[in-house]
């Protein structure tokens, strides 16, 4: 097994994902200073306790994540107060020398490995085009060039394949044959993934609006949950990073009902 630099894993990060390109909720990269040599890296979801702990366990030098721990605030991140679960978060960091980096739209966005490529994969899916703000928005069909039935056929075949329940409303006539989507909480997006022709979108989250466009306009909403839908990107770029630098990488899934 061999080593890289904390330097060094962050300017392949970068270049990767390219986060210069994106306007973003918090920043993107190194969010937490740990040892300069890396060997393990550890990837997850989100930065929680729990992942940091199991981190911790598997001799992480470095921890890769899609939610960080840094959002809006002063220079674009929450940087006070250090108090309750974020004092115990940095502490478990801090203590056991472990950098942090963590990535969001890039991650969301990479055309690859990103979070909803890598939806799209698991799911069978090929996009042909982009929509929505920042072109997060993945919009295709099936890869094999079919449809799917209704609208109870596609949410059957994501409860196979994401392994939980989903909530879908609104009934399109015909086949399912053009599907829009975007992981985590990108209900927003919509409308946009309507005005692109969509039958059918999918995110994790829904919020109230979303029940009565699908009704009103005919394009199925679905809903599979925030992290159901992002568990694929994280692993996917740590573990290509990992391989450029020959270092061993372990995704750590932290079940959460969101």
């Amino acid at each position: 097994m061999t080593t890289t630099t904390r330097h060094d894993l962050l300017q392949a990060f970068d270049a990767l994902l390219q986060p210069e390109r994106f306007k973003d909720y918090g920043p993107n990269g190194l969010q937490v200073e740990g040892k300069r040599e890396v060997r393990r890296v550890v990837s997850g979801v989100t930065a929680s306790r729990a992942l940091i702990e199991a981190a911790i366990e598997a001799q992480a030098d470095a921890i890769f994540v899609h939610h960080g721990l840094f959002w809006r605030g002063k220079d674009g991140c929450n940087i006070g107060p250090v108090t309750g679960w974020m004092k115990q978060r940095l502490s478990l960091l801090l203590t056991h020398d472990i950098n942090l980096f963590a990535y969001h739209l890039p991650l969301d966005a990479h055309p690859e490995l990103g979070n909803n490529a890598q939806l799209g994969v698991q799911l069978g899916f090929q996009a042909v085009t982009r929509f929505g703000e920042q072109n997060l928005g993945f919009l295709g069909g099936r890869m094999d060039g079919d449809s799917f039935a209704s609208i109870s056929h596609l949410a059957r075949h994501l409860e196979n394949v994401l392994k939980r329940p989903v909530v879908h409303v609104g009934c399109p006539q015909g086949t399912i044959k053009k599907i829009a989507w975007c992981t985590g909480g990108a209900q927003g997006y919509f409308e946009a993934a309507i005005a692109a022709g969509a039958d059918a979108f999918i995110t994790g989250e829904i919020s109230e609006p979303q029940a009565h466009y699908a009704r009103e306009m005919g394009v199925a909403f679905m809903a599979c949950g925030h992290h159901a839908s992002e568990r694929y990107g994280a692993p996917a770029v740590a573990g290509h990073v990992a391989a450029q630098f020959g270092l061993a990488h372990t995704f750590i899934d932290i079940d959460n009902p969101a």
